[in-house]
């Protein structure tokens, strides 16, 4: 999850074939679907006394104790016990919303890309990196933009808190395939982390890797698998 750089056209690692046979796209949701801002969840833990919180709370991965959470290991109980560790005196509800201060939106573009990608035929799966914290507050809120809720954009939800794995993990890849009976070849991962997009290659899929200009975000990168999209400008 988070902002970076795209790789440059040339260096896409899929044939214009081999993208025209994705029935599948699976999107990683933080700097993908959402918008993320880092910085805020970590000034905010700061303020409620986590002198550490830069160090713990990473762009991709996480330390302990949010590595916890986000592997299911730790419940959100035990979890806002040990922050306490370092920000005595704060609550539950503090400490949620100082962490969910690192989801900042989702464009409704966005949600409606989805539905369009949908009613195309296009085959819709999320697979993140996330905690039940976030996800049960925060994501399910935003979602709910369009009167609708999360489980209306996508034909299957895959989270690393309920697999008990994180991204780049290859288990956590090939969960989502036998699960829903896709084919790699017919799969195309969108994730903004090279890591990611490598670990999804690995497990049989294709993957591209989303960045954060309006020349390769989601928008741009799923516009070729629109039902009448006869521009020959998307290329990969």
């Amino acid at each position: 999850m988070t902002l970076c750089n795209q790789t440059a056209m040339s260096s896409i690692p899929h044939t214009e074939a081999e993208l025209a046979a994705v029935r599948n796209i699976v999107f990683d949701l933080g700097g993908v679907v959402i918008d993320l801002a880092r910085d805020q969840a970590v000034e905010a833990l700061q303020a409620l006394g986590m002198t550490d919180a830069d160090r713990v709370l990473g762009l991709y991965r996480q330390e302990e104790p949010f590595l916890g959470i986000e592997t299911g290991r730790l419940h959100a109980g035990e979890f806002f016990e040990l922050l306490r560790l370092s920000c005595p005196g704060a609550n539950d509800l503090q400490l949620t919303e100082a962490f969910n201060r690192f989801l900042v939106g989702i464009p409704v573009e966005r949600l409606r890309r989805l539905r369009e990608l949908r009613e195309a035929g296009i085959k819709i799966f999320a697979l993140s990196n996330t905690n039940p914290i976030m996800y049960n507050s925060w994501i399910a809120e935003h979602f709910r933009q369009e009167g609708l809720s999360i489980n209306d954009y996508f034909d299957g939800i895959v989270t690393s808190f309920q697999e008990l794995c994180c991204k780049p993990d290859l288990r956590i890849f090939r969960i989502v395939l036998n699960r829903y009976g896709l084919k790699g070849e017919e799969t195309l991962m969108l994730d903004d982390s090279a890591a990611n997009c490598e670990a999804a290659r690995r497990a049989g899929m294709l993957a591209l890797r989303v960045g954060p200009t309006p020349d390769d975000d989601m928008i741009a990168l799923t516009q070729r698998y629109l039902s009448g999209n006869d521009d020959p400008t998307i290329k990969f």
